[in-house]
C-alpha cells in the first residue's frame, strides 16, 4: 500500500477534500464519502477508489479492508488535521475519494424501478436510496437536474447503500417514461388526486416503475397523463401528505411485498 503521512493539509493532492461540496462533481465522476460505515461499505463494492484520508487508528482497525485497495493512495492524518482540512468539527476518522460506477442503461435496469421526477433535498435522495436497497428494489432513476445519489450528504444518509442499486440519470422525463413503457414497464405515479388507486388495493405488474414527484408540487398534470396508474397512500382526514422519503418507503414495501 502507498501510505503518505500528511504534513501540509493545503497540499494540492488533498484539494478535493477541501473543496468538494454538494453538486460539485468533476468530469471524471469523482465523489467524496465520509464516516467508517459509509466508506467501509463502499470499499467492499467494485468501486474505483482514488485515495483514502484517515487517521492511523482507522487504518489499524480496518487493515484487511484497506489492503484490498492496491491502487489507492492512503493519506495518514491526525483527527485535528482532518478537522482543519474540512473546516469544521468532525466525528469520524476517515474520508474517501472515489469514482462513481458507470450508469446503467435504461434497457439494463431491473424489473423494479424507483424513479424520481424532481427532488430538491439531497437528504431525501439518500433516504430513498437506503430504503430501496433495504427492500430489494433493483434500480434508481434520477434526473440530471437534481442532487446526485453520490453527492456527499446523499451518500451519508444512504449509509453507502446506493452502491447496491443500478443508477440511471436521465435528462428528459417524458422521453424516459415513454422509453420505459416501450420496454414493458407499467408506470405508477404517486399522487393524491381524485380517482387514484388506494395503495392497499393496487395490483402491481411484474415490471413496474414507481414515480415520485417533487416534495412540494408533486407530479405535473402532463406527467400524470403519461402514467398508467396513479396510486395514493390512504391517510387520516386532515393530513394531506407524507414526506416524500417516507411515502416512497411505504409504497416500495407494498409494491414489493403486498398481496
Amino acid at each position: 500500500m502507498n501510505f503518505i503521512t500528511i504534513s501540509d493539509i493545503d497540499a494540492p493532492e488533498l484539494h478535493i477534500y477541501h473543496q468538494f461540496r454538494e453538486h460539485a462533481f468533476k468530469a471524471d465522476g469523482s465523489f467524496v464519502a465520509d464516516s467508517p460505515k459509509v466508506v467501509n461499505l463502499l470499499l467492499e463494492e467494485a468501486i474505483e477508489v482514488r485515495s483514502i484520508l484517515a487517521t492511523q487508528a482507522y487504518y489499524d482497525s480496518y487493515s484487511d479492508l484497506v489492503a484490498k485497495q492496491e491502487k489507492a493512495i492512503c493519506y495518514v492524518a491526525t483527527k485535528e488535521q482532518m478537522q482543519m482540512l474540512v473546516g469544521h468539527k468532525i466525528h469520524h476518522n476517515v474520508m474517501m475519494h472515489g469514482i462513481r460506477p458507470k450508469e446503467t442503461p435504461l434497457d439494463k435496469l431491473g424489473d423494479n424501478i424507483l424513479m424520481l421526477d424532481e427532488i430538491s433535498s439531497t437528504q431525501n435522495i439518500g433516504a430513498i436510496a437506503r430504503s430501496a436497497a433495504a427492500l430489494g428494489i433493483d434500480s434508481y432513476v434520477v434526473p440530471s437536474y437534481g442532487p446526485h445519489p453520490y453527492s456527499r450528504r446523499a451518500l451519508r444518509v444512504s449509509m453507502g447503500h446506493i452502491s447496491m442499486l443500478n443508477v440511471h440519470v436521465y435528462s428528459n422525463l417524458q422521453e424516459t417514461i415513454l422509453t420505459l413503457k416501450q420496454q414493458g414497464y407499467r408506470i405508477y405515479g404517486a399522487e393524491v388526486i381524485e380517482g387514484s388507486t388506494p395503495l392497499s388495493s393496487v395490483k402491481v405488474s411484474d415490471k413496474w416503475v414507481l414515480l415520485m414527484g417533487h416534495e412540494g408540487s408533486g407530479l405535473s398534470t402532463e406527467i400524470l397523463a403519461l402514467c398508467d396508474e396513479i396510486v395514493t397512500i390512504e391517510m387520516t382526514e386532515g393530513v394531506k401528505s407524507f414526506n416524500v422519503g417516507i411515502a416512497a418507503s411505504i409504497m416500495m414495501y407494498q409494491f414489493k411485498y403486498g398481496k
